[in-house]
């Protein structure tokens, strides 16, 4: 018998499994893939010796995570990777924004929006170690106020409504339109600002870094240092139904909402199911992952010193393909997220050649093969791009859900991030953790504080049930 049994592998639930086991309860994680790790995992998705990482590459929040930063992570072979430059925004003239550690070197990219843009994102910066806490975590009272009011008074707001009240020129407006993107928001809609501020802001405070060797190096530390805890780990492990679980005193449940109803749904109230019936999946994702014969020959130089690339353009742009999304259409020119890991870490490739991992926005279920599209914007950057491709893998909507159970419709934030849901994951309640059924808790990214790779909806899941069912 356990105190505790944790379904799903992701980053939440070994950070579940770790919070539990660090505070002496026996805990064991039971895993349905044949590898752990979630959305955290690598794999030779094209070519023998080319790492890819299967799903997140880039992990900014997993850096700064209040909870993995507690963590001897290191020692059980995490090793974080900084590019130069966390990230470029390329425009048609040849020329990149480049989002630099330096607030003011970054607004040296921005043309005639330097000194607004140093005005407004050194206060915020500033204060990133006092608000990142209220950030990554449930509603409560904030222990430094004014310096969260101070964030929220324009995170709460659209991005396309923030950028055009700031700034004058296209680059600091498309720079901050393809951080706020990462909502997967309309840039008209409330609260898109909130994720270009917090994607900024944690870039000049600790960069956008990833793991040396692939994601799978996140979750493989994890597992480790969980082991050294007295946890287990079961790969290959599914579960279909509550009662399939080994004597334990709680269960967390690292799924999303519509998984949650299918294992233990019975166990239920008629009230608390229908809300979890009524829960809403968000846009998903359309990916391609490249292996190149050589570098990416970037025209625009700052792309070159960049771990991360958003490939959009202007703010006008961005916003026409992410509102044709949000009405169910597929944009002709998406927003491309593209990560360049092997410049910066030759564990990625053999020598000489390159990995590209890059993505798109789609609606959810789509079934329409955006490689092309894709490719084409990469080539409005990067003349002759395609010449440099020795293979390719792509992956849609029922790809991502077939190797990754929580990826909805291909929604890899466990649900719509919109005001509604943002704060009140899955359903309106004191401790969103919890559910109606004594010793069944939810610790998926379908929890405050949301997607992410950061183990946050883990370990407050983990406190949860440490307060009640196993005090």
């Amino acid at each position: 018998m356990y105190d505790a049994v944790v379904v799903g592998s992701g980053p939440n639930g070994l950070a579940a499994a770790v919070e539990l086991a660090r505070n002496g309860r026996s805990v064991a994680v039971l895993e349905a893939e044949a590898t752990v790790g979630g959305g955290t995992r690598s794999a030779e998705l094209t070519l023998p010796g080319f790492v890819h990482d299967v799903g997140s590459a880039i992990h900014p929040l997993g850096y700064a995570s209040p909870f993995f930063s507690t963590l001897p992570l290191e020692e059980h072979g995490l090793e974080w990777v900084h590019p130069p430059a966390p990230l470029a925004h390329p425009f048609d003239d040849g020329t990149a924004a480049v989002l630099e550690r330096s607030v003011a070197e970054t607004g040296n990219t921005l043309g005639p929006d330097a000194a607004a843009y140093r005005r407004f994102m050194e206060p915020i910066a500033r204060d990133f170690d006092r608000i990142i806490d209220s950030l990554l975590g449930p509603p409560r009272l904030p222990r430094h106020p004014f310096a969260l009011a101070r964030f929220g008074l324009r995170a709460l707001r659209s991005a396309r409504g923030l950028a055009e009240d700031l700034f004058e020129g296209e680059k600091a407006r498309g720079l901050f339109a393809g951080n706020a993107a990462h909502s997967f928001l309309p840039m008209e809609q409330a609260p898109s600002a909130a994720f270009g501020l917090v994607l900024s802001t944690v870039g000049h405070a600790a960069g956008w870094p990833f793991p040396k060797g692939g994601s799978q190096k996140i979750a493989n530390a994890l597992v480790s240092y969980l082991r050294s805890l007295g946890g287990e780990v079961y790969a290959g492990t599914r579960v279909r139904a509550v009662e399939e679980v080994p004597r334990t005193r709680a269960v967390l449940f690292d799924v999303t909402p519509r998984q949650l109803l299918e294992i233990s749904g019975h166990h239920f109230t008629r009230r608390y199911r229908r809300a979890l019936e009524r829960y809403r999946y968000g846009p998903g994702v359309f990916k391609v992952d490249f292996a190149l014969d050589g570098p990416i020959p970037w025209e625009a130089e700052g792309c070159r010193r960049a771990g991360t690339v958003h490939l959009g353009g202007t703010l006008d742009e961005i916003s026409a393909g992410e509102a044709a999304i949000s009405r169910g259409e597929h944009p002709e020119s998406p927003f491309v997220l593209l990560a360049q890991q092997s410049l910066f870490d030759e564990t990625r490739a053999p020598r000489g050649k390159h990995t590209v991992w890059a993505y798109c926005h789609v609606p959810n279920g789509s079934t329409v093969d955006m490689t092309e599209r894709i490719e084409k914007q990469i080539e409005r950057f990067v003349p002759g791009f395609r010449d440099r491709i020795l293979a390719k893998s792509t992956m849609g909507p029922a790809d991502l859900q077939r190797i990754n159970a929580n990826h909805i419709g291909g929604d890899i934030n466990g649900g719509l991030q919109d005001l509604r849901q943002l704060f009140t994951r899955p359903v309106v309640r004191l401790t969103p953790y919890s559910t109606p059924a004594g010793g069944l808790y939810l610790c998926s990214s379908s929890t405050p504080p949301g997607g992410g790779v950061h183990g946050m909806c883990g370990f407050f899941a983990a406190r949860a049930a440490l307060a009640t069912t196993l005090r």
